[in-house]
C-alpha cells in the first residue's frame, strides 16, 4: 500500500504518484509518503531514484528484523524504530519495524504492519489541515508516540507488581510464579529494545545540537530523556521481579525446611520405640521381662519415657 499526502498552504491533499510532479514544482509544499507491503524492488527504486534516499539505509529499512538506529545524511535523516503493534496492551507484546526518512520537504514512513497512529495522523491532516505540521514535526510525533506506548505498559506493570507482591506472601501459588517468570522474560526483551531506542534518540538529539535548531534539540532531548527514564524503569522492575522470585523461592524453601524438621523429629522419636518393639517381637525365650506379669506395662512405660524425654530435649533446643 502506498499513500501520498501533499501539504501546502495549510491544506492536505491525498492522491497517487501524480502528486510528485506537483510537489517538485511547488517549493513551499512538503510530501508525506506512507509505505506498507510494497514490493521491495519497486519500493527501493522509488525511494532511491525518485527521492534520492541512501541505498544502504533503504536496504536496512527493508530487512524484516533490525534494531532501532539513527543516521544522518547530507540531505535527509534516517530513523529506524520498533514500535509496539496496535493490538499490544501489556507485556505480552509484539513489535513491528518502522523506518522514517525526513528531508526538508519530505517525510517517508515505511512500516511492516498496520499502524493505527499513522492512520489517525492521516485523518487529522484531512480534517484539520497541516498548517502546524512539518516533516520534523511528524517525526517528533511518531517518536513520542513510540516512547509513550512503551511507558504505558511499564506503568501498568507497576500496579500489577504491587498486587502480585501482596498476593505472593498471602497465597503462594504456582500461577503467580509463572506470571513473574513471564514478566521477567518480557522485561529482558523490553530493556534491549529501549536501550536501542535510547541510543537512536541520543543521536537524533545531538544532530540538532546547534543554536539554529535549538527548538528541535529541546524536543528530541525531552523524548530521549523520557525513553532513557523508561529504560531505567524497566531495569528497576526487572530487579523487583527478581527479588520477588527469590523471595518466593526462599519462602518455599523455609516452609519445606519446617516440614522436614517436623518429619525428622517424628522419625527420631519413633526410631528407638521401633527398636524396642522389634527386639521384643523376636522369638527368643530369655528376653528380659518376657515372662514378667508387668513386662508389657514396663516396656510401654519405657517407650513413653523415651518419647517424653526426646520431646523435652527438642523443646529445650527450640526445635518445637
Amino acid at each position: 500500500m502506498m499513500q501520498l499526502t501533499l501539504c501546502q498552504d495549510g491544506k492536505a491533499q491525498e492522491g497517487g504518484q501524480e502528486l510528485l510532479a506537483q510537489w517538485r514544482s511547488q517549493q513551499d509544499s512538503w510530501l508525506w509518503l506512507d509505505l506498507q507491503d510494497e514490493p521491495s524492488d519497486a519500493e527501493a527504486q522509488l525511494l532511491c531514484n525518485e527521492f534520492g534516499l541512501d541505498e544502504h539505509a533503504v536496504a536496512e529499512a527493508q530487512r524484516p528484523r533490525h534494531p532501532p538506529s539513527f543516521e544522518a545524511f547530507p540531505d535527509h535523516l534516517y530513523l529506524l524504530l520498533k514500535p509496539l503493534t496496535s493490538e499490544t496492551e501489556d507485556l505480552e507484546f509484539a513489535t513491528q519495524q518502522m523506518a522514517v526518512f525526513v528531508g526538508e520537504r519530505l517525510l517517508v514512513t515505511r512500516h511492516s504492519q498496520d499502524s493505527r497512529f499513522l492512520k489517525l495522523q492521516h485523518q487529522r491532516l484531512r480534517e484539520q489541515g497541516c498548517a502546524d505540521d512539518s516533516p520534523l514535526g511528524m517525526l517528533a510525533r511518531i517518536s513520542r508516540r513510540v516512547t509513550d506506548r512503551y511507558g504505558r505498559i511499564l506503568l501498568d506493570l507497576e500496579h500489577r507488581l504491587d498486587e502480585v507482591e501482596d498476593l505472593l506472601f498471602e497465597d503462594e501459588t504456582d500461577g503467580l510464579m509463572e506470571e513473574l517468570v513471564g514478566y521477567n522474560t518480557a522485561l529482558r526483551k523490553v530493556r534491549r529494545i529501549l536501550a536501542y531506542h535510547t541510543n537512536a534518540f541520543l543521536g537524533l538529539r545531538n544532530y540538532f545540537n546547534t543554536e539554529a535548531m535549538a527548538d528541535w534539540h529541546d524536543e528530541f532531548s525531552d523524548i530521549h530523556e523520557v525513553m532513557e527514564r523508561f529504560h531505567s524503569l524497566s531495569d528497576l522492575y526487572q530487579n523487583v521481579i527478581s527479588d520477588l522470585i527469590d523471595g518466593y523461592i526462599s519462602l518455599n524453601g523455609h516452609h519445606l525446611n519446617q516440614i522436614m524438621k517436623v518429619l525428622t523429629i517424628v522419625t527420631v522419636i519413633f526410631v528407638p520405640l521401633t527398636l524396642l518393639v522389634g527386639i521384643y517381637g523376636m522369638n527368643f525365650e530369655y528376653i528380659p521381662e518376657l515372662k514378667s506379669p508387668n513386662g508389657y506395662f514396663i516396656l510401654l512405660g519405657v517407650m513413653v519415657g523415651i518419647a517424653v524425654v526426646l520431646m523435652a530435649l527438642f523443646r529445650r533446643v527450640r526445635w518445637l
